[in-house]
């Protein structure tokens, strides 16, 4: 698998962890706050990944960008949205 496919793998990982929640389990938990937090969780995190860039800071950029995917597929599933949406969407605009 290429490091981009892990991004569909870890959707689905994001969906075992929604439709069976483990006790303790933060994207579980997070979802069930609903999509306004899981919302602002992205704004968090968009403001993280940009202030680390603007640092210089690459390794911090990458973690930080890390977490804003995380999150964002997060936020895609609880919206009833996929990545391959996003990527349809990407595509429509751009070819």
């Amino acid at each position: 698998m290429s490091s981009i496919g892990f991004i569909e793998r870890l959707e689905g990982i994001i969906d075992e962890r929604l439709d069976g929640p483990a006790e303790g389990s933060y994207t579980a938990s997070l979802a069930a706050a609903g999509i306004k937090r899981v919302a602002q969780k992205v704004g968090e995190e968009g403001v993280e990944v940009a202030l680390a860039a603007v640092s210089g800071d690459r390794d911090e950029t990458l973690n930080e960008a890390a977490d804003l995917v995380y999150h964002l597929l997060i936020l895609l599933k609880v919206s009833d949205l996929q990545i391959a949406d996003v990527a349809r969407t990407l595509e429509e605009r751009h070819i």
